[in-house]
């Protein structure tokens, strides 16, 4: 008998002549692992594979615990992933590589606190995204290098290395960052809505006119305009407010809906 699986494929599209900007920016934040009181999460379908690449919510940290800043050189450092592991159960390494131009008192007690400690890290990109590199479900390697420079035209640098097992790429993070100097909070994945095209019942709907789409829903089901209102906020913040995503896996959910209602009222 042959297994149904509702495919999560998507296409990816791209535009020509859209730039993609490499690099990382000036300045990483790290933490401890024993300093979350609770992560973010990473939404997955009910057959457990991942939906989408961004975490929905927030990190929960400790008691006046927050994120601590380590000042970089972008040129010298880059983040790069990798796939590991064997099919089925392939993963991805990420790899972070930081370069601090110091060698001072600070830095060298960093690479004593992060060598011996399990650490998550953020990443921002060019373009203002934040990364992170660092799961809750594997352990993170992390090691320093020092170099105090060799002569009078040498380079002092302290090197940070990171290894960090996780499911996709590093994911993004849209939550809060709380900083020793306030509260980070970086632009939302998209807009809620924002751009979204549902077809039901040969009628599109956009965000002009998700009103209707909910009611068209609810005379379809056993649930009122507002419960499916409900259900699509939900499915929207899962998905980090990724519409187009929201949007599969809502129109996937309308037809569960609709069939438990035609077999309860044949």
């Amino acid at each position: 008998m042959a297994t149904n699986c509702t495919s999560i494929i998507r296409s990816l599209a791209w535009c020509q002549g859209t730039p993609e900007l490499p690099g990382i920016k000036r300045r990483i934040y790290y933490i401890g692992k024993d300093q979350i009181v609770k992560w973010p999460t990473l939404n997955h379908d009910t057959r457990g594979r991942l939906v989408t690449a961004a975490y929905a919510g927030n990190f929960v940290l400790a008691a006046d615990a927050t994120w601590k800043y380590i000042d970089i050189l972008p040129d010298k450092s880059q983040l790069t992933s990798e796939a590991q592991g064997e099919y089925p159960s392939m993963t991805q390494l990420n790899k972070l590589t930081a370069v601090h131009p110091g060698v001072g008192i600070e830095a060298s007690a960093l690479a004593a606190y992060v060598n011996n400690n399990d650490c998550v890290f953020l990443v921002e990109t060019v373009r203002g995204k934040y990364r992170v590199v660092g799961s809750e479900a594997w352990q993170v390697k992390s090691t320093v290098a020092q170099d105090l420079g060799q002569g009078a035209t040498g380079t002092t640098s302290t090197t940070l290395s990171v290894e960090a097992t996780d499911e996709c790429p590093a994911p993004f993070y849209f939550g809060k960052i709380e900083t020793e100097d306030g509260i980070i909070q970086p632009e939302q994945a998209q807009p809620a809505n924002s751009g979204v095209a549902i077809e039901f019942d040969g009628s599109t709907y956009t965000h002009d006119n998700m009103d209707d789409l909910f009611s068209a829903v609810a005379e379809d089901t056993d649930m009122t305009a507002a419960e499916v209102e409900a259900q699509y906020e939900a499915i929207l913040e899962q998905y980090a407010g990724d519409a187009a995503l929201a949007a599969a896996d809502f129109i996937e959910r309308v037809a569960e809906w609709r069939q438990a209602a035609h077999s309860a009222n044949p």
